[in-house]
């Protein structure tokens, strides 16, 4: 298992090297000057020589991606050319905050998706099998933005049960943090829920018609234990690896429904940083993203191996 994961992380290294070039080079491409925005009123020429001499953005591209990349492997993101703090610092700043975001909005998806996706299989073609697909394709159309400010009308400002906006530290306040993310963990959610309940319900029916269940049937076995102990635990890897792939999506911030809550997470922190032309905290968010991805795909690599007995005896 320790070789495979060397190998897997030996193929993610070029990807990261190939996502840097691309993260840094892109962002050449943003409308604006970002010396102009530091230099304010004071917009002489020497002025603006200064600036760029200080930030070498002087220098060939070439020679400033690489001295980007030196500092990234040793840890130096740069510093924003906006409120001059360290891009790292406000990095370990903003995880935590889409972290928590994206924990309880898998957990509001899986609750949500897995037994409708169950539920849809067992009884396909029934009533209750339209009514969840008609709920997982509103899932999907629904915008979340549009959802976000529904929910904010309706909970927050005609029954005034929850906030709506702001965030509070799960560490300094835990009831007031959950307070402020039951709706946006919500609002992303459902989203996921739905693409879980139509992969659940796929995989399961593929399970449900095996020869090995049909025999299970035929032993006298109850329709619980068919379902629980036998179709869902081998229906259950294509689901697992779909998750954990979402969540490196959630990763990624959710810009929207950030800046619709007023999270201050990562969505929100690239977008600021786009308006301000603030591209060193661009690249460091965005790399950083890239490499949550990548580290979640590994963690699925992972689990299908341990979940799958005959990738196990492969290895």
């Amino acid at each position: 298992m320790l070789i495979y994961i060397a190998k897997r992380l030996m193929v993610a290294l070029p990807t990261l090297l190939i996502v840097s070039m691309l993260v840094f080079g892109l962002q050449m491409l943003l409308p604006g000057d970002p010396v102009l925005a530091m230099a304010g009123e004071e917009r002489d020429p020497e002025t603006l020589a200064r600036i760029r001499e200080q930030l070498h953005l002087d220098d060939p591209v070439p020679v400033q991606y690489l001295r980007w990349l030196g500092g990234v492997v040793t840890g130096d993101l740069g510093t924003s050319l906006r409120t001059g703090e360290p891009v790292s610092q406000l990095i370990v700043q903003k995880l935590p905050v889409t972290i928590q975001l994206a924990v309880m909005s898998m957990i509001f998806a899986m609750l949500i998706g897995i037994p409708a996706g169950i539920i849809a299989a067992v009884r396909k073609g029934s009533v209750t099998d339209w009514l969840a697909n008609f709920v997982a394709l509103s899932g999907l159309s629904i915008p979340n933005f549009w959802l976000g400010i529904m929910l904010i009308l309706l909970v927050s400002v005609n029954l005034g049960w929850l906030p709506a906006s702001g965030y509070e530290s799960i560490f300094v306040d835990p009831v007031r943090s959950l307070q402020t993310m039951i709706m946006p963990a919500f609002v992303l959610g459902t989203g996921l829920a739905a693409t879980l309940m139509r992969h659940t319900r796929s995989s399961m029916l593929g399970v449900l018609s095996a020869d090995y269940i049909r025999t299970a049937r035929a032993k006298g076995l109850t329709g619980r234990q068919v379902v629980l102990k036998h179709s869902f635990r081998n229906a259950l890897l294509p689901v697992i690896t779909l998750t954990a792939l979402l969540f490196g999506e959630l990763l990624a911030g959710a810009v929207l429904t950030e800046q619709i809550f007023t999270i201050p997470g990562f969505g929100k922190l690239i977008v600021d940083a786009v308006f301000n032309r603030d591209y060193a905290v661009v690249q460091g968010v965005v790399l950083c993203t890239a490499v949550g991805f990548l580290m979640m795909n590994l963690v699925a690599d992972v689990l299908s191996v341990m979940l799958n007995p005959r990738m196990r005896a492969a290895l």
